[in-house]
């Protein structure tokens, strides 16, 4: 089975890295960007077949690892 995280910064979070992109982008030539949040996709292969086990298994490594749930949110997709 499949899986993919994605990872974002909360609402309210500064974001330099962002913020940096987004000049970057500007300085480009590419004016029309008035935004730019950074985050970060985990594509994971699971040996579990059942989807609940999966995304419950899932979620204890958002909560435990992969994000920092103080700044950060997850959204968990099953693909496979």
């Amino acid at each position: 089975m499949k899986a993919r995280v994605t990872v974002t910064l909360k609402a309210g979070v500064l974001d330099p890295q962002g913020q940096a992109i987004e000049g970057s982008l500007a300085s480009l030539g590419f004016a029309g960007v008035q935004g730019v949040r950074q985050g970060k996709v985990f594509d994971l292969a699971l040996a579990d077949t059942d989807a609940e086990t999966a995304k419950a298994e899932l979620t204890q490594m958002c909560e435990k690892l992969l994000a920092n749930t103080v700044i950060e949110n997850y959204a968990i997709e099953i693909l496979a």
